[in-house]
């Protein structure tokens, strides 16, 4: 299956209004949170094997560190302007995925990511009719990808309005600052404030992270 196919995704959030007018009724947060940041709504980028690479790439290292090598293993492909192919990679071989700055590891990575993708293996076509578990369990069985990368890929590429990240740092911080006066907060308690946002957990947890940090969240 090529990258190709994966273009099934709607471009932007087209529930946001409604999320945001159900969250500020619902939740007293949400309701003074949402006016304070102003615009703004989840948009999806790229393809789906393209957005899973760039998380592989940026694994442990900063974003400036990660676009440098992104940069240099998208110029092996196709270069910078075209879209990256599963079978462009898996065409490299490991040594010259190397010459990029990338470890062994995350070539591993990313030839067993390109393996799937090409093979067909994760159902990238079906993906709007499948439910949020059954994608992750698709997704955490590549390797190089865990729950909280397959949780951001629902919320930033599928646009899946009612996604509940707790393995996110940035989402158990800004539940302790915004609902418990900054004072530490159990994996439960963070599930509980999560619950009444229900059913769009996603939009939440984006104006979460926007409370701490300004600038919109993007994977």
């Amino acid at each position: 299956m090529t990258s190709s196919k994966a273009q099934i995704v709607q471009p932007t959030a087209d529930f946001w209004e409604d999320a945001c007018k159900h969250l500020a009724k619902r939740d007293r947060v949400m309701k003074k949170l949402i006016p304070r940041v102003g615009d703004g709504r989840l948009e999806s980028r790229g393809d789906a094997f393209t957005t899973l690479a760039r998380s592989i790439v940026g694994q442990q290292i900063s974003v400036k560190a990660a676009q440098a090598v992104w940069d240099r293993f998208v110029a092996l492909t196709a270069g910078p302007s075209h879209r990256l192919a599963p079978a462009a990679v898996l065409a490299l071989g490991a040594p010259q995925i190397r010459t990029a700055g990338l470890s062994a590891r995350k070539v591993e990575y990313l030839c067993d990511l390109a393996q799937h993708f090409d093979s067909g293996t994760v159902h990238v076509a079906e993906w709007q009719q499948m439910d949020d578990e059954a994608i992750i369990e698709e997704l955490v069985a590549i390797r190089g990808i865990g729950r909280w990368t397959a949780e951001m890929f629902l919320i930033f590429h599928l646009l899946r309005p009612n996604v509940l990240p707790l393995d996110d740092v940035g989402l158990i911080k800004g539940i302790s600052v915004n609902y418990f006066s900054g004072e530490p907060v159990s994996r439960a308690e963070a599930r509980e404030v999560g619950d009444a946002w229900a059913p769009y957990r996603s939009v939440a947890t984006w104006y979460i992270w926007r409370s701490l940090d300004p600038m919109p969240v993007s994977y």
